[in-house]
């Protein structure tokens, strides 16, 4: 059985590593509970899936963050976001994230919606934060309103360099065109051109998202680790309470410090946080 809370586990139990390796992808993750391992495409990491596990789904997509600082590294290509759909991450018959998948046993297609987490590794001098959070917290706007809000912006900023106007139903067309980042994702081949130009996007996390922000988010201490869900209401608290003990005994969970914690956008979250 294997789930994001397993995989927290695993973290805890071999969390001395985070002090000494270079890089995150360095870390010995446990590839039995894994049916995904890939550098430099989104997931980085995937959990296998428990078909008949009514509290445990698995399944959740992860991408590794690591930085010399106390700020959430770029997210490049892929715009961060608290679930996606598998469809839009296995793009084609010859995914290798497909076929690893596959070799690894799972139904991919059973759990369409996948919940996403971050792992994200701060360092500040000789101190250290390691956060597993939920995507929800960079996801405090629909990531097609992101979008198409930015080009918005775009549009407006050179119509008015070029003192035009045009009538709102064409810009709401043209803003709703580019809603969707795979609209203008694709590789695009011109005639006569010798080069193939295809758009990307580069994400940056604000201070109201950047929960590795000793000032926005004091909760979360140096050299600490802590798994951290979302808490849309009392039920959402009492699941997350309900997984961790299923997999920790009383004793243990007193050595977690487990507490909600309040986003300066997007709500509430429940963490559990404990020294490295």
């Amino acid at each position: 059985m294997y789930s994001i809370y397993h995989f927290f586990k695993h973290l805890v139990t071999n969390k001395r590593f985070f002090e000494t390796i270079n890089n995150i992808e360095e870390f010995p993750f446990d590839t039995n509970m894994l049916s995904c391992k890939n550098t430099g495409q989104f997931p980085d990491l995937a959990i296998k899936i428990n078909t008949a596990d009514k509290l445990f789904t698995g399944g959740e997509l992860i991408e590794l963050k690591d930085s010399k600082s106390y700020t959430v590294s770029s997210f490049n290509s892929t715009i961060p976001s608290g679930q996606k759909e598998i469809d839009k991450v296995i793009k084609s018959a010859n995914s290798i994230i497909k076929k690893q998948m596959e070799e690894a046993g799972d139904d991919i297609y059973s759990l369409p919606n996948r919940e996403v987490f971050y792992l994200i590794r701060g360092q500040n001098k000789k101190n250290t934060k390691i956060v597993l959070v939920h995507g929800s917290f960079f996801e405090t706007v629909k990531t097609n309103h992101l979008i198409s809000q930015s080009f918005e912006q775009v549009l407006e900023e050179r119509l008015k360099e070029k003192g035009l106007d045009i009538g709102d139903n064409i810009k709401d067309l043209l803003v709703d065109i580019f809603s969707e980042q795979e609209s203008f994702s694709k590789v695009r081949n011109i005639d006569k051109a010798s080069v193939k130009l295809r758009f990307r996007i580069m994400t940056e996390v604000k201070a109201e998202g950047n929960i590795l922000n000793t000032k926005k988010y004091p909760e979360i201490k140096e050299n600490t680790i802590s798994l951290i869900v979302p808490r849309h209401n009392k039920k959402d608290e009492e699941l997350a309470l309900k997984r961790f003990a299923s997999i920790y005994s009383e004793s243990t969970i007193k050595q977690f410090e487990v507490f909600n914690i309040k986003h300066l956008l997007n709500g509430y979250f429940t963490a559990f946080q404990r020294e490295l």
